[in-house]
Formats: structure tokens, sequence, C-alpha cells
């Protein structure tokens, strides 16, 4: 890591949390971030429902949520990105405040509740979007009297300027959201959606870290008839076992180290029910970690709250780790590493 990042992730983490966030997308926008670009080479290369990364680690939802620095963004390290979440109309979200840090974690919980300036705001982002691999995460309106609506209206909406789009239903800051991973609300929603896609974008679905066996069964059952492209697992945790912080008892969503293992074993449990391609999410801060995702089963991973504490630049840092990995035991491409390793999360 620079000294110059080292500098300012001290400074920023002085600052409250959800400031600090405003502050690193405005740093980004100024130009303070790498201008190196994907890492990539022939063994980093991989495609995933038919989208050529140039590396598989990607950013996750939630970083920029509007859609402000992507110029800035597919200049770092990153494969690829994922904006958002957007919801048919603007909302402020939640109370403040809602992001806290729990540094002797390595985590974070929020509660936003889907803050954001809605799609006509974004649509005008995404038209002047640079080239690469771009993704927008679908959300609904709190006070939507159809939630499941939303996610196609958005679609619709976007989906001209998109290369996927993931159908967010597993957020835990709105109320009743995640009532919809149930079979047969899933399949209606998701129904809905591919009806909506009129851009032909690849659809993927995100769901929660918290499902049972029979409830990840579902999803997978689901999925698999549903026409869509691949799955997103996960979204943050409801659960707090093991926190140290003095934060861990605040209403959210829990993300970073602590979620690692939990979303792992439910990335390694749907790859064993589907064929769809799974980007892996939760916990991934360093080589090694995204490369267990994806010998469990995923294809690409993502990451979010390690920047946190790790800097945009852990995004090359990784990538180039992954390398070194894939080379060490032989492979001659991520798609060859893909679930070796399931049999270590059953």
């Amino acid at each position: 890591m620079a000294m110059l990042e080292q500098i300012g992730l001290r400074a920023l983490r002085r600052m409250d949390p959800e400031t600090a966030h405003g502050l690193a997308l405005k740093a980004l926008q100024a130009g303070l971030g790498s201008r190196s670009g994907p890492v990539t080479n022939p063994r980093l290369k991989t495609t995933i429902a038919g989208l050529e990364l140039p590396n598989p680690v990607g950013l996750a939802a939630g970083f920029d949520k509007n859609a402000t620095a992507l110029h800035p963004l597919s200049r770092t390290g990153f494969g690829f990105l994922e904006v958002g979440a957007i919801t048919p109309r603007p909302q402020p979200g939640n109370p403040k405040p809602r992001l806290f840090r729990l540094t002797e974690d390595q985590a974070a919980i929020n509660r936003f509740g889907f803050n954001n300036d809605g799609m006509d705001a974004a649509l005008e982002r995404l038209k002047n979007r640079p080239a690469g691999v771009i993704g927008l995460n679908l959300g609904a309106n709190k006070d939507s009297a159809d939630r499941a609506g939303d996610f196609a209206t958005v679609l619709r909406h976007c989906g001209a300027h998109l290369d996927f789009a993931t159908v967010n239903v597993s957020s835990p800051n709105t109320e009743k959201l995640r009532d919809l991973q149930g079979k047969d609300a899933l399949s209606a929603l998701l129904a809905g959606v591919v009806a909506a896609n009129d851009a032909n974008t690849p659809i993927f679905l995100k769901i929660a870290p918290d499902l049972t066996a029979d409830e990840i069964a579902d999803v997978a059952e689901v999925a698999n008839t549903s026409g869509i492209a691949g799955i997103i697992a996960t979204n943050t945790t409801l659960s707090r076992d093991g926190l140290k912080n003095a934060h861990k008892g605040e209403m959210g969503g829990l993300s970073g180290q602590p979620l690692f293992e939990k979303s792992t074993r439910v990335l390694a449990q749907l790859s064993a029910l589907t064929t769809l391609p799974i980007i892996g999410v939760g916990g991934v801060g360093s080589a090694e970690q995204a490369y267990q995702k994806i010998r469990a089963g995923a294809s690409a991973v993502q990451l979010y709250t390690a920047l946190v504490y790790g800097g945009v630049s852990l995004a090359t840092e990784i990538a180039q780790g992954l390398d070194k990995l894939l080379e060490r035991d032989g492979f001659a491409n991520v798609a060859d590493a893909v679930g070796t390793g399931r049999a270590d999360w059953s």
C-alpha cells in the first residue's frame, strides 16, 4: 500500500464512518486513487455468465451506491464493478448514525436502508460510463406497494447501459424484504424481472447468509429454472457471533471478516446444487480468502468492507496474490480452480 493511501486511511478512520465513506468517494473523483487499471494476465482472465473479466476480483455493491465514481474505480485493480442499490424513486434511507466500524473485528455494521438518488439519476451517470464490466444492484423502495415490481422497473429503465444486474432481496435493512427469498415469492419476482429484461442483461440473484439448508435448496431450485444467469452469495448477516467491538449490538447487517466462514459455507452448499456461476462475497480481505471462495465454488469474488481497512489498492494486491496461488497449485486459469476445494466446506 502506498504511503499516501496509508495516511489517508488513518485520517478517515478518525472520522464518522459515513462521512469518511463520502470523502473516500470524493478522493477517488479527484484522481487520488490508482490509475494502473485492472490487473490481468491469461491465468486471471475468466468468463462468467458470458462476461469476460480481466480478473475475478470485483467491487461489491454499496461502495458506490449512486454510480458517482465509475471512471476512477474503473482505473483501479478491480476486474468488474457493481454499483447501487438503486430504487425507482430516490429515498433517504434510515436515520443516522447507520454505519459502524468494528475495528477489532475487521468488520462493519450498516443499516442504510437503500439510501440512493433513484434510477433517473443513476441512468444519467450510466449513460457516460467507462469501458469494463459494470453491474447494477436493483432495489425496492421502502414504501412501495409492489416491491417485486420495483426490481423490474429499475432493470427496464437502466438495463441498456449495464453488463449485468443483481436482484437484491437479501438486505436486512428494509423491513420484510428478505421475505421475497421464499420459494413462491422468489419465483414470481424473478419471472417479473426476466420478463422486463428487454436488453437481455445477465441477471444475478443476491441471497442472504442466514438461510437454512432447506431454504438454500429452495433458492437453488428456483434459480435453476428461472432464467437468471447466476447467484451472488452472500449479503450481510444478522448474526453477531464472536464479536468484540462495542458496536456489536447495533441493528443492521454485519459484513467483513466475521462473515467469511458463514458466507463461504453457503456458497459451497449452493455450488453443489446448481451449475449456475456464483460470485462469492463476504469477508474477502486477502488473496488467500479469495482463493478459498473460488475453490469452494465461486467463479469470481467481490469485496467492500475490507477496503475500509486496506484501501482501494487492496484489489490489486488480491488479484496479484491470487495469480501466484493459482500458479503455485498448477492451475492454468481461474476456471480450473472453481469448486476444487468444495469438500473442505461441507
